[in-house]
Order: C-alpha cells, then sequence, then structure tokens
C-alpha cells in the first residue's frame, strides 16, 4: 500500500523516473512545504477577533477544539488545504519545467 502510495505520489509530482530513494526524500520535503502552504492557507482564514481563541486551542493540542473550531469558524478549511496543496504541487511541477 505504502509503495503504491507513494508511486502515486511520485507520478502527480512528475518524478517517477528517479530511484525510489530519492523519490521518497523528495516526498517527506514535498509534504513538510505542503502542510505549511495548507496550515497558512487555513489560519488566512480563520476571523481576525478569534485568532487568539484558534492560538489557545492549537497551543493546548486540543485537537477536538481545534477540529469543532475550524467547523464552525472555516467551514470550507478542508477545501482550503486541498487547494493550497494543488498550488505547491503546480508550483513544483513549474520548477521542474525550469531545469528541464
Amino acid at each position: 500500500m505504502q509503495d503504491d502510495m507513494q508511486q502515486q505520489i511520485a507520478s502527480d509530482l512528475g518524478i517517477a523516473e528517479l530511484p525510489p530513494e530519492e523519490q521518497r526524500e523528495l516526498i517527506a520535503q514535498f509534504g513538510a512545504v505542503a502542510m505549511q502552504a495548507s496550515i497558512y492557507a487555513i489560519l488566512e482564514a480563520v476571523p481576525e477577533g478569534k485568532r487568539d481563541e484558534f492560538k489557545k486551542l492549537t497551543e493546548a493540542q486540543d485537537q477536538a477544539g481545534v477540529q469543532a473550531f475550524l467547523e464552525r469558524e472555516v467551514p470550507d478549511h478542508e477545501t482550503l488545504a486541498k487547494q493550497a496543496v494543488a498550488s505547491e504541487i503546480q508550483k513544483f511541477k513549474d520548477f521542474q519545467k525550469t531545469l528541464g
């Protein structure tokens, strides 16, 4: 299953021709960038007057509270995260084009 997932991600990123170890390294690096982009997109959508509340929940590592907050205050948070990841994939592909 993990190999299938790696192959799919490698294909999406356009790195399927690289050796598996290089794929894993790039996917890990890309994952960190994509996670940051999705978090930033969600944070931007949190209403300014609610950011302190959100900060307290995240600092307390209250995952249930964070989830409830996001569902209430940023109901499209999952879509925002997916769009941010898709944007990062496109940026990665565009960067690859400049190399080749």
